[in-house]
């Protein structure tokens, strides 16, 4: 996968690059295929795709939140026992992220973003590439072939045949995921499991963290 954004190999101007943090807490991850896994989550500042019901509009504007060093969020994450960052917005991508997560798989995390991938460049050490793609916002298709995971959330019937585009291009080896919105599970739920009853390949992905009602 091309990108514009050049890599950052210098530890000293690693280690001072900064991003706007929204927030950054250890946790368990809810959602997807690392479901109940201990992660460590840094939420990025920054995002123009507008989803209507997005649960984290605060972390939209990208110059109203603090600002940390790389240095400082691999400090703060390594306070933690667990060795998995999933690095998040907004939309991270909006970012240059070599940076950090050079950084933090130096210090023996793996490194996981969660992208709806409509920035022009991709940047970054991934070990984990979940894409949530949205109708708001046209994906950049430079980053399907490096899809691990692909996870639709589903506000309204319709969402389920648009996710289903998304299978021919992406690898055959990726997991795919139907995730209900949180405001419309009663209405979306049952649709889901029909779906993925009679399409196996697809799986459900609930956001449990909301149920065991942490971070």
């Amino acid at each position: 996968m091309q990108s514009i954004v050049k890599d950052i190999k210098s530890v000293a101007k690693r280690d001072v690059f900064e991003y706007p943090v929204m927030e950054s807490f250890y946790t368990i991850q809810g959602e997807g295929k690392y479901q109940g896994h201990a992660a460590y989550f840094i939420r990025l500042g920054g995002c123009d795709v507008g989803c209507h019901w997005c649960d984290v509009k605060e972390s939209w504007p990208i110059d109203t939140h603090p600002k940390k060093s790389v240095q400082t969020l691999v400090e703060e994450a390594s306070e933690h026992p667990g060795r998995l960052v999933v690095i998040t917005g907004g939309e991270p991508l909006m970012h240059n992220l070599f940076p950090l997560t050079e950084a933090l798989q130096a210090a023996g995390f793996r490194t996981h973003i969660e992208t709806s991938g409509v920035c022009d460049t991709f940047t970054g050490h991934w070990d984990w590439i979940c894409f949530s793609p949205k109708k708001f916002k046209e994906p950049n298709p430079a980053i399907y072939a490096a899809v691990h995971e692909l996870k639709v959330v589903v506000f309204h019937k319709s969402d389920i045949p648009w996710a289903e585009t998304f299978v021919d291009k992406i690898p055959e080896d990726a997991h795919y995921y139907l995730q209900p919105e949180w405001s419309k599970q009663v209405e979306m739920n049952e649709l889901i499991v029909s779906f993925v009853k009679e399409n196996p390949k697809w799986q459900i992905s609930v956001q449990t963290h909301k149920f065991l009602q942490i971070p």
